[in-house]
């Protein structure tokens, strides 16, 4: 069934402003929109993807972006490859979404890759060509699920549910420029992906290959005003020297739990920035977002608001709302909503004189002895030290317990800790949580520890020893 153009991706581009004064900044090349109005990196080859399933699968997030501006509306499927995406999963993937072409920027595939009747290399330039951008399809966007075990699940959206967050209001005024810390194969870099597009604003685009410090410079350099990322990125970003290069009037965190020090900290050192968190989910969509500067999200945003509803059942936020993915793709079939159409999240939330607080994940709860703990709880704890950087708790297994509960810390940049000044640290950090958390809660353990990985995501690493 075709569908209007101002239904597409480039419709809305050209609907937002002037397309030469606005521009995509990947960290080896630099395009702007009015480029794309006159040519295209697919070397004109576009029409031989409509009606297609279209896997994007790109190093370059440049090379993605102008490719899903390309095809929306052109191709009947488009799924959002992640570059970390693990080989093993590629054949569920593709049989999943019953791909038939995939772009790439590559030259060859792996060999082991699952055969397609098109394969469309982009390039590094955009060529001149004529392009027939009217769209035929309500186009069907597949994210990939972030989970850290297992194969990922394939989340059905389509361009109206992915933008049912950003339609409403205006658009930007002034020289805004927004950039992320996310890849916009993810939920959280995607939506800034297309605020950009639909706020008639520039993007400056991160990349797996550069540092935070080279990042930060990046945007810098390219007048970056608004930013988002997790409060793993913020929590590294923060660590780099090169943080005070940027003066950002807007700051986003979402993905991970927005805990008080973190806010507290982005306050501290951007204190001409709007500080804002936002809860959403890959299947859920956006949800909300919190811009009081306090952790949680007050007890009056359950209900009916506009055109989302949260409630909160059995411990875990529930949300149902236009902004909600279609479906999981795959067989069999799994449910994505109940069957009142809401969304079970799986993030727990306690209720503390009228607000809501995270508690962390169902599905990443510790067990001991019976007894549940949720890492981020304890982690917000330890993260209050005002030596603490960042902490990650986690399981070690024990053979009279069965599991202790240990932590990681990441130390805030200091002159080089003793032996004897760590040990003193040590009995504060473990002080603080005795004063404030159940005796089974407190870490067995402190190790300090030079780094902590985060995952392509943005997300901690959640290895369980």
């Amino acid at each position: 069934m075709p569908q209007s153009d101002r239904a597409s991706l480039w419709s809305h581009l050209s609907a937002a402003g002037s397309l030469s004064n606005r521009f995509l900044c990947g960290d080896d090349a630099t395009v702007t929109l009015g480029d794309l109005a006159q040519g295209s990196q697919l070397g004109g080859r576009a029409e031989e993807l409509r009606s297609r399933s279209v896997l994007v699968s790109t190093r370059s997030q440049l090379r993605a972006a102008i490719t899903l501006i390309e095809l929306d509306g052109i191709a009947r499927r488009l799924v959002l490859c992640p570059p970390d995406l693990p080989f093993e999963h590629f054949s569920l993937v593709m049989d999943s979404a019953a791909v038939d072409a995939i772009v790439s920027d590559r030259s060859g595939l792996d060999p082991n890759t699952p055969s397609v009747d098109r394969l469309v290399t982009c390039g590094p330039a955009i060529v001149h060509a004529d392009c027939d951008r009217r769209a035929s399809h309500r186009t069907e966007w597949i994210l990939l699920t972030s989970g850290t075990t297992g194969s990922p699940k394939l989340v059905v959206h389509t361009l109206a549910t992915l933008v049912g967050a950003i339609e409403n209001g205006s658009l930007s005024t002034g020289p805004i420029v927004w950039s992320t810390f996310y890849d916009i194969r993810r939920y959280g870099g995607l939506q800034i992906f297309l605020r950009a597009a639909l706020k008639g604003t520039s993007l400056v685009l991160s990349s797996a290959l550069e540092s935070t410090g080279d990042f930060l410079a990046r945007a810098a350099l390219h007048g970056v005003t608004h930013i988002s990322g997790t409060p793993s990125h913020w929590r590294r970003a923060l660590m780099s020297p090169l943080a005070n290069l940027i003066a950002p009037q807007y700051v986003r965190l979402s993905g991970e739990i927005a805990d008080q020090t973190i806010l507290n900290h982005l306050r501290s050192f951007y204190p001409q920035a709007e500080i804002a968190h936002a809860f959403a989910s890959t299947e859920a969509g956006v949800a909300f977002d919190v811009t009081d500067g306090l952790a949680g999200f007050p007890e009056n945003l359950l209900g009916k608001r506009t055109d989302v509803e949260l409630k909160v059942e059995d411990g875990s936020l529930r949300i149902r709302s236009g902004r909600v993915a279609d479906r999981y793709l795959g067989y069999p079939p799994k449910p994505l909503k109940d069957a009142d159409g809401f969304v079970d999240t799986g993030d727990v939330v306690e209720l503390r004189d009228s607000r809501y607080h995270f508690a962390g994940r169902r599905d990443g709860v510790i067990n001991i002895g019976g007894l549940k703990v949720h890492p981020e709880e304890v982690e917000a704890v330890i993260n209050r030290h005002p030596r603490v950087q960042m902490s990650l708790v986690r399981t070690r297994r024990n053979s009279i317990v069965g599991a202790l509960v240990v932590a990681d810390v990441l130390l805030k940049l200091t002159p080089t800790t003793g032996n004897g000044q760590a040990g003193h640290l040590e009995d504060e950090i473990l002080q603080l949580c005795r004063g404030e958390l159940p005796r089974h809660k407190v870490p067995a353990a402190i190790r300090f520890v030079n780094d902590l990985r985060i995952a392509g995501t943005g997300k901690l690493v959640r290895d369980h020893a």
